[in-house]
């Protein structure tokens, strides 16, 4: 009766010899332990193709093992017809039963709670083992014991590749670049291989070398669909994400990321993008600083198939336009539509295009986002759509922005070189916008009236060398977190200012009321100055003391009294004090109070000696003294120190010993 209820699926074939399979059934079988006597429910999970060889040769290893043994293959159908006589049977009969149940590719929580609800449905030392393309479901059905399948290695690859496209396990004289070729676009994925190996089984290499040179134009549809379940199962809104990410975002930072699809989408998509990871279709990389989202080759191939087949001849009526055949397609025909929510297109150098932009933009009602980075058009557009979140064109050709230009929903508005020379005239109300980034932009003459954008937190001007003003409403823009006025030409600043969330401030040379409108700034966390006379500052930043970063690059007069002032910033983790004309005995012993400091910048100064205290700064990490020409001698510094720069300190004779004995290979000499 349990047959007619769950057809099973038969075994074909041995299984003993299947590719990178090995590591994976040793760490299994210490999970499986087929002869304790509990029950077990282990979840094996992955990407489409990966995970039901693994499932198979389990299956052919254990069962004999049990007193039952079954592999349910299609469990999106065997569920779906259940009318509780599946469960009720289950529950009745094999709950004496020492029973091993593989269901494979599951993919709704109801299809386990349909047959598998609970471990007392079955009897002692039964294994019941699920895969799935989505851990959630593992997580919320109370599974504990989780398995995830990556993709095998090079050489595991270029073996599967090989048994299914010369049925043995190296490739044929004269086949191997080639077969290197096709193994490197599966990434591993044994779908793939397998697929694409039985495909070319028998050919000769005219006919491999044609295959190869379709695969990105015209794609496998095993594999295609295959890997598109999948996508089809999610919301519409990750459906939404999961494809701007494939199109645009692959690579950035995880937090970027998140910051981008908030502003599109006006959500929190730090979840959205959680499922889409424990439904294996993204992917995050950590780094030593930061997470990098990324995605499977082939499942950003199959992303980018889905927005191709949303209008296979006409790129004006697809979502997204990432490529620059079809964004250059659509601008030189002026064919935009309200189909495209998104453009982007980012080169990796600077390049020159000739695109008429004047009219293109008039059509894209839906228009979202529109990233142009190293993109140089020859005109500038007469319209852009009010329904913008996002823009990012750097080397922007016009001088300002369309006069009917209302963002109403713009967050970020990032030109960075660009030839504006003002944004807009007149006050805008634009309470959604956080970023104004016109780094670069050195024909800007002036910045816009900021009272209708009371929730800006970034204001970036930095080489704006044209721009002698801010407009004075930015001293009460109340969130603003990050102000950047490095090597512009103002001359004065606010008196009086209301910056209270302000943590980042960069600012060159000195300007009327730099003292003034420092002392007000009390929350700064990191603070940049170059070319300032430090004495005339110096009783303005004393009460920072939650400072973590102090750059002061070129500021003169900086002697003992000023430094000594310095002792109080215990939360500092950067001192930058760079070619700030520091002579012998300005640097205290006081310095060995700066428990929090790890960088530690002095390059270019006039001392002779450190004092002996900085072996004191117990999370010190760098100490950078390049270009220190009178440097003669380096006391005993901390034990956790990674790094020394003494690049042409040609005084230089005396290193203390440990630094000697440990430090050897990371002190950079002259």
């Amino acid at each position: 009766m349990f047959r007619k209820v769950y057809p099973t699926f038969v075994l074909s074939g041995s299984l003993d010899k299947l590719v990178g399979i090995d590591s994976a059934l040793e760490q299994l079988h210490l999970q499986l332990a087929p002869k304790d006597n509990d029950v077990r429910f282990i979840g094996i999970w992955g990407m489409g193709g990966a995970k039901q060889p693994l499932a198979k040769l389990v299956f052919e290893r254990i069962s004999h093992h049990f007193e039952l043994s079954w592999f349910l293959s299609n469990v999106r159908e065997v569920s779906g017809k259940q009318d509780g006589a599946g469960t009720f049977f289950t529950k009745k009969h094999l709950c004496n039963k020492k029973v091993l149940l593989i269901l494979d590719d599951v993919h709704q929580l109801n299809q386990l709670k349909t047959l598998a609800g609970k471990k007392d449905w079955f009897g002692v030392g039964s294994r019941i083992i699920i895969t799935t393309r989505d851990e959630r479901l593992l997580v919320e059905h109370g599974i504990a014991i989780r398995y995830k399948v990556e993709v095998l290695k090079d050489d595991e690859a270029l073996e599967l590749f090989s048994q299914n496209a010369f049925k043995k396990n190296q490739p044929e004289e004269g086949f191997l670049e080639l077969s290197r070729c096709f193994v490197h676009y599966a990434k591993g994925l044994p779908l793939a291989l397998t697929t694409l190996g039985s495909f070319l089984y028998g050919r000769d290499q005219d006919k491999w070398k044609s295959a190869f040179d379709n695969l990105r134009k015209i794609r496998n549809p095993t594999i295609f669909h295959s890997l598109r379940v999948s996508y089809d199962g999610q919301e519409e809104i990750d459906k939404k994400i999961f494809l701007d990410v494939a199109c645009f975002h692959t690579g950035k930072d995880e937090e970027q990321v998140i910051e981008i699809l908030d502003s599109i989408y006006n959500i929190s998509s730090r979840i959205r993008i959680d499922i889409l990871i424990e439904k294996s279709l993204l992917i995050i990389e950590k780094f030593h600083d930061h997470k990098s989202v990324q995605m499977h080759d082939l499942i950003q191939e199959m992303a980018w198939e889905i927005v191709h087949l949303e209008s296979p001849e006409e790129p004006c009526q697809r979502s997204r336009l990432w490529h620059g055949d079809d964004i250059s397609h659509v601008f030189m025909h002026n064919s935009g539509t309200g189909a495209i929510e998104a453009i982007g297109l980012r080169l990796p150098k600077l390049e020159e295009v000739h695109w008429d932009c004047s009219e293109a933009f008039s059509k894209m009602h839906q228009l979202r986002l529109h990233e142009f980075d190293n993109v140089i058009v020859s005109s500038g557009p007469k319209d852009l759509p009010n329904s913008l979140r996002i823009i990012r064109w750097s080397w922007y050709p016009s001088k300002s922005l369309p006069s009917s230009f209302e963002p109403r929903f713009l967050v970020k508005l990032n030109m960075k070189h660009s030839k504006l020379s003002h944004l807009w005239d007149g006050a805008k109300v634009l309470s959604n916008l956080k970023v104004i980034d016109l780094c670069y932009s050195d024909q800007l003459t002036s910045t816009p009236d900021f009272t209708g954008i009371p929730n800006l937190e970034f204001l970036l001007l930095g080489f704006c060398t044209s721009l002698v003003e801010v407009h004075s409403s930015f001293a009460v823009l109340k969130k603003l977190t990050f102000l950047d006025l490095m090597d512009t030409n103002i001359k004065s600043l606010p008196s009086e200012v209301e910056l209270d969330s302000l943590k980042r401030f960069i600012f060159y040379y000195n300007a009327k009321n730099i003292r003034r409108f420092v002392e007000q700034l009390n929350n700064l966390s990191h603070l940049y100055l170059n070319g300032i006379v430090f004495e005339q500052i110096r009783p303005s930043i004393e009460h920072l003391v939650g400072l973590k970063e102090l750059k002061l690059l070129r500021c003169t007069k900086i002697n003992k009294m000023v430094l000594s002032s310095l002792n109080r910033f215990t939360s500092l983790e950067t001192l930058n004090l760079r070619f700030c004309n520091i002579g012998e005995g300005a640097i205290l012993d006081d310095i060995g109070c700066l428990s929090s400091l790890k960088y530690l910048h002095l390059c270019g100064n006039d001392f002779v000696s450190l004092p002996s205290s900085i072996r004191f700064l117990s999370k010190l990490e760098f100490l950078g003294l390049k270009w220190c020409k009178r440097l003669e001698r380096l006391p005993d510094l901390p034990l956790n120190i990674r790094s020394v720069n003494v690049d042409n300190c040609i005084s230089l004779f005396s290193i203390g010993k440990p630094l000697c004995m440990r430090f050897r290979a990371c002190v950079r000499f002259f």
